[in-house]
This record gives structure tokens, C-alpha cells and sequence, in this order.
């Protein structure tokens, strides 16, 4: 289970660990929060979703949905929290937009694209949400009873990585 708040890298560290282990990915926003055409999934659909996916034998799960946390991490083996400088993932958050404008990202929904006219909205959210979003993940990170590991800078997420 991966989480973090946006910009932090979850998708890529999912991408790369699901490569290295042979196992299932799941993005949290391509497979429960948004459906095609950035609409949003109603939230009873979200939950059954969650359940779908956790219920499997094996998976990499990254997302936030922290209404789903003690669910994902009852049957998690290990949390990664991915507690990186909201500096770095604003520039993150930038740098993606520009690049992929106009194109949808393999972790989000079909027809979900980039869009440059959505980028301050998003900034502000990441602003608004940064504390509360921190604690509830520090909760969870706290709370796991799974092996876990709390990653707050790009290198310890290489040395993470070149652990496995």
C-alpha cells in the first residue's frame, strides 16, 4: 500500500515496485475516483471498488482515499508513506502538467487528460489539503501493524528501491 499526497510519486514508485515484484498495480485514480471525463465516481461505488481490489492475492495499491486506509492496510504487507516536501511536489505537479498537457496519464482514467486550465485549481488544493492530508496519513503510518517504511526525499525513495 502507497500513499502520499499528490505530486509525491506514488504512481511511479507503484509502476517500478509492481515491475520489480511481479505484481498487480492499482492506481487509486484510474481504477476508483475518476470515472471518463475527469467525473467523479459516486462515493458508494468507490468503496465497492476499493473492496474488489483489496480482495485480491496480490497487489501494489497507491492512492489516497483515506476513508479506505484501515481496509487497504488490514490485508497490506507492507506501507509505504511517501512523505515528501510539498515544494518538490508542486514542481512535480508543474512539470507533469506541461508535459503531458493534452494527454491522459496511464494511472488516471480514460479521457482524463492533462489540462494546463485545471493546474491552478490543483495547486491550491495541494496547498489546502497539505496538513490535513499529512496527519491522516501520519495516523495511518502510525497505526499499521504491516512492515513499513516512510520515504521523505527522492534518494531515500532510490534506496528504498534498490533494496528490494
Amino acid at each position: 500500500m502507497i500513499i502520499g499526497s499528490s505530486g509525491s510519486g506514488k504512481s511511479t514508485l507503484a509502476r517500478t515496485v509492481g515491475e520489480r515484484l511481479g505484481l498487480p498495480v492499482f492506481h487509486m485514480d484510474r481504477e476508483v475516483h475518476w470515472l471518463p471525463g475527469w467525473q467523479d465516481r459516486p462515493e458508494a461505488e468507490k468503496t465497492a471498488r476499493v473492496k474488489e481490489i483489496i480482495a485480491k492475492d496480490q497487489w501494489v495499491f497507491e492512492g489516497g482515499h483515506s476513508k479506505s486506509y484501515a481496509d487497504r492496510l488490514a490485508r497490506a504487507d507492507m506501507l509505504i508513506w511517501l512523505d515528501i516536501p510539498v515544494v518538490v511536489r508542486l514542481w512535480r505537479v508543474i512539470r507533469r502538467s506541461l508535459r503531458d498537457r493534452g494527454t491522459t496519464r496511464p494511472d488516471l482514467a480514460e479521457d482524463c487528460p492533462e489540462r494546463l486550465d485545471m493546474l491552478p485549481e490543483f495547486l491550491g488544493f495541494i496547498l489546502r489539503t497539505r496538513a490535513a492530508s499529512r496527519r491522516k496519513q501520519g495516523a495511518a503510518f502510525r497505526n499499521a501493524r504491516c512492515p513499513k517504511q516512510r520515504l521523505q526525499r527522492p534518494r531515500d525513495v532510490a534506496r528504498f528501491l534498490a533494496s528490494l
